[in-house]
């Protein structure tokens, strides 16, 4: 997880890509970039296997400011193998719980759902206050599930 503190606290990365290794007993980083260009991240995103990827996003906070949050996303293409889909869904927890300090989550399954940018107010949790769960999710401009955590509106 290295690698995942060089973007988190030193913003050497933009975002990574992982994989699992050929034997599918480890998480592995296959791809990292320096650069904010989201539509190069998205290509990195392949048409036919699963991914988990994490992009660092920079947004605009409607009071002023730029703001950044990280954003984690498990990446299941309808046309991936389904063998695959099963792998990468069982082992999410184990690379979620090592990257601490992810905003949110988006779980996509084609590209319509990482193509657009993530909305910022899916990853603002104070600027999500006084809208119901169901209102909160909607607002993933990506179209993914979000997980967020209620606490943070308390």
């Amino acid at each position: 997880m290295t690698v995942y503190q060089e973007l988190k606290l030193g913003k050497k990365f933009k975002y990574i890509v992982y994989k699992l290794d050929k034997n599918n007993s480890e998480i592995v980083v296959e791809k990292t970039s320096a650069t904010a260009n989201y539509a190069e991240f998205v290509e990195a995103l392949p048409a036919a296997d699963c991914r988990y990827a994490v992009y660092d996003l920079e947004f605009e906070h409607p009071e002023g400011g730029l703001r950044n949050k990280i954003v984690f996303v498990t990446w299941a293409p309808d046309t991936a193998p389904v063998r695959a889909k099963m792998i990468y869904a069982g082992s999410k927890d184990a690379i979620r719980k090592k990257l601490v300090g992810v905003a949110t989550e988006v779980q996509a399954t084609d590209l319509s759902e990482v193509e657009s940018r993530v909305d910022w107010r899916a990853v603002s949790p104070a600027a999500q206050c006084g809208q119901s769960r169901a209102q909160r999710q909607g607002s993933v401009g990506v179209g993914g599930r979000v997980d967020d955590d209620d606490a943070a509106c308390s």
